[in-house]
């Protein structure tokens, strides 16, 4: 099976298990999404859903945030962990909105890439989940499942990325990109799979006999 045909049949399982993906991190709007995104780097979505209605109820616009204190934002945040970091990218973020964008958020990968704490994964989760623009966010989880499914040779999450837009059309990425998301946390887990358990693995894999080791 090549990796066009195993995309097919990944595509087809998906859509069976999840007709309807909901978006994980809890958010009303566009400036609350890019904040809860930001803070979800190496923190769970649970409880980065947990942590948000306290501080959105303080600040839910870039104008409001940048009338907190940054040690106030820092109190809020930190169960989240790289406490410090975080509250100082969500104030200066704040205060650029406010200064350049007139307390929107950019509709552009190039705008929202320059705003701190914002990578190229949370711009392509706002582009997509906020604006609604196809994209396709990488993570650490999908680079694995990529990898354990035979889709990506694995050297790092830009080229994954781009192996994963060429497989799939670009009309599915939206949605695919969480059904992969959701697959992986109830089906095919860091510790538990390794590549040989679940549906997907041994459809796309028959002969593999040994855990497959992912590439960082």
């Amino acid at each position: 099976m090549n990796k066009i045909e195993k995309a097919q049949e990944i595509s087809r399982i998906l859509n069976r298990i999840y007709t309807k993906v909901p978006i994980p991190l809890n958010h009303k709007n566009k400036f609350e999404l890019v904040v809860s995104v930001l803070l979800s780097a190496q923190c769970t979505d649970e409880r980065v859903n947990r942590v948000t209605p306290t501080l959105f109820k303080k600040a839910n616009t870039a104008i409001k945030m940048t009338k907190l204190q940054q040690k106030t934002i820092y109190n809020i945040i930190r169960p989240c962990g790289l406490a410090p970091q975080k509250s100082k990218a969500i104030f200066e973020l704040s205060r650029i909105l406010v200064k350049k964008f007139k307390g929107k958020v950019p509709e552009s990968f190039e705008e929202l890439e320059k705003l701190p704490g914002v990578g190229h994964k949370t711009a392509s989760v706002v582009m997509s989940q906020g604006f609604g623009h196809p994209a396709f966010p990488i993570d650490t989880h999908i680079h694995r499942l990529a990898q354990r499914w035979g889709l990506t040779n694995g050297k790092n999450v830009v080229q994954t990325e781009k192996d994963l837009k060429y497989l799939f059309p670009k009309k599915s990425w939206n949605k695919l990109h969480l059904q992969i998301i959701f697959y992986g946390r109830e089906f095919c887990q860091a510790r538990s799979c390794y590549g040989l358990e679940c549906e997907i693995c041994r459809v796309c894999n028959p002969k593999r006999k040994k855990p497959i080791k992912t590439k960082k």
